[in-house]
């Protein structure tokens, strides 16, 4: 019930009590049978049990892959997503080392603990993947899924050390939910530098901008994680082109007020939210590569 009351700020889904016919398309008895249709409300999926959650979740996750793919968010080995197992909490499903995002499929996952072990799967890990995600996992229960990739736009406003500013409603998404990590130690091998950038995160962030590194975002749902990424990745490209337009910079940017900008991200920020706006896409992307799912 909270869920669909959320939905109510956004959507309509009450039936009117109006009674029509569509003259031509139905006749009187097929009009009462149309108002009688339940109304289908996009909320996340119960299971029976855990082998279909962890189907179900596993495939959500290479869909996502084949999304950046798609955008072209992939770069040689570099780029990686996880999510947590609904049975062990302690294991994440993650991409091979050096497997194109474009071919990643449900069944080529592999099954990592927070050592560092391969537990299912026979291909390599990436290490920078098990310490960055490792240390996500294993500090925020809440995050079931972390996405980290070398998107163009990401890194490049990683560069400036800042966070994005709530310019857009879209942006406002953002607004004081996610932080900048501004130590930059290289290619992530240590168990250090995981806690670090952890702690630069917070408890309750949904995103941190790794300087001169790129974007990390996270989500209760993997379908929100994702949506998180596109979203941010594209106010990160917004940013950037409007700071370039405007004769000096950001300090011409119309910034949205601090109390407006709150109230819109409790419209678009939460993680219900980021679940919706991931359906559109994850629709197109199983539509067009229906093999992901495999």
């Amino acid at each position: 019930m909270a869920e669909e009351n959320e939905l109510k700020r956004y959507a309509i889904f009450n039936r009117s009590s109006r009674k029509v016919v569509l003259s031509g398309t139905e006749t009187a008895e097929e009009a009462k049978e149309a108002e009688k249709q339940e109304i289908t409300v996009p909320l996340p999926p119960t299971f029976k049990d855990i082998h279909e959650q962890r189907v179900h979740m596993k495939q959500r996750l290479a869909a996502g892959f084949r999304l950046l793919a798609k955008f072209g968010w992939d770069e040689g080995v570099a780029g990686h997503a996880t999510c947590r197992d609904p049975e062990y909490p302690d294991l994440f499903w993650v991409n091979a080392f050096g497997q194109h995002f474009g071919t990643i499929k449900a069944s080529d996952l592999i099954l990592v603990d927070h050592e560092g072990n391969i537990v299912r799967g026979n291909r390599l890990v990436n290490k920078a993947a098990f310490v960055i995600h490792g240390a996500v996992h294993d500090a925020r229960p809440d995050v079931v899924c972390a996405v980290h990739t070398h998107s163009m736009y990401g890194k490049t406003f990683s560069t400036l050390g800042r966070p994005l500013l709530p310019i857009s409603q879209d942006a406002c998404a953002f607004y004081d939910d996610h932080s900048v990590y501004d130590k930059f130690g290289g290619v992530v091998f240590d168990a250090e530098e995981g806690e670090r950038l952890v702690s630069s995160l917070g408890p309750k962030n949904k995103a941190i901008i790794l300087q001169n590194h790129g974007l990390l975002t996270t989500g209760e749902t993997i379908d929100a994680a994702f949506w998180w990424f596109v979203s941010m990745e594209r106010c990160c490209q917004s940013q950037l082109l409007a700071e370039a337009a405007a004769i000096n910079g950001y300090h011409d940017l119309r910034v949205i007020p601090d109390e407006i900008a709150r109230g819109t991200w409790k419209n678009v920020g939460t993680a219900r939210s980021g679940y919706a706006q991931f359906q559109p896409m994850l629709e197109i992307i199983i539509k067009e590569q229906p093999d992901c799912l495999l």
